[in-house]
């Protein structure tokens, strides 16, 4: 589709219109930078420990070591699940996060802490897979260590976002709009300037 990957290449600098690299400089009329996701600064006032994107260092379940009241989810946290693994900021574990963390504070207003159990709820992340639309019937899957990839896997893709969607109505709402933007050839979205480009020379 016209992508080429470049692994380890880190960016030293960005101007307009150029990209520099370790002895390469790319030209470009469109930079994109998509470098993750960073906490709101509101979190380093906190004085608490964080990470180097400012997220809250969380213990398994999901609570502030220095404030074991207080819990961390979602791209806010950066946790260590009860298996040693790091939990990627993506939408199915902050939702995963959310009901551990609801059902540990359950657990603490009707006591179950102190009566049946010595310790608090361990979160661990289950991993459903990944998957991304990348164009017209065209996507990326991976799930239970087997990949898919062009039309079955955007079918995939097309079928999970129904299914989380709340509601029938919601439902066959979206999927209307999609067959329609579909058999219409529609983009779903356009940025129009209207400012022509010019590459800079030295």
């Amino acid at each position: 589709m016209g992508v080429t990957v470049r692994l380890k290449s880190p960016v030293k600098d960005l101007r307009e219109c150029e990209i520099e690299l370790e002895g390469e400089t790319i030209r470009a009329a469109n930079i994109i930078w998509a470098a993750g996701v960073e906490a709101p600064a509101l979190t380093r006032d906190l004085g608490v420990e964080t990470d180097r994107a400012g997220r809250l260092v969380v213990e398994t379940d999901l609570s502030l070591k220095e404030y074991p009241a207080v819990f961390g989810a979602g791209d806010l946290a950066h946790c260590v699940d009860q298996a040693g693994k790091t939990v990627p900021g993506v939408c199915p574990a902050a939702m995963q996060m959310g009901k551990h963390a609801a059902a540990v504070i359950l657990d603490e207003v009707e006591g179950k802490v102190s009566r049946k159990y010595p310790v608090r709820r361990q979160f661990r992340y289950f991993d459903k897979g990944n998957m991304a639309t990348i164009g017209r019937s065209r996507a990326i899957a991976e799930s239970m260590g087997m990949k898919f990839e062009g039309f079955i896997a955007w079918l995939m893709w097309l079928f999970i976002h129904l299914l989380f969607l709340v509601g029938f109505r919601n439902r066959i709402a979206v999927l209307m709009q999609w067959f329609y933007a579909y058999v219409r050839y529609r983009r779903g979205a356009r940025i129009i300037t209207g400012l022509p480009w010019s590459r800079k020379t030295n």
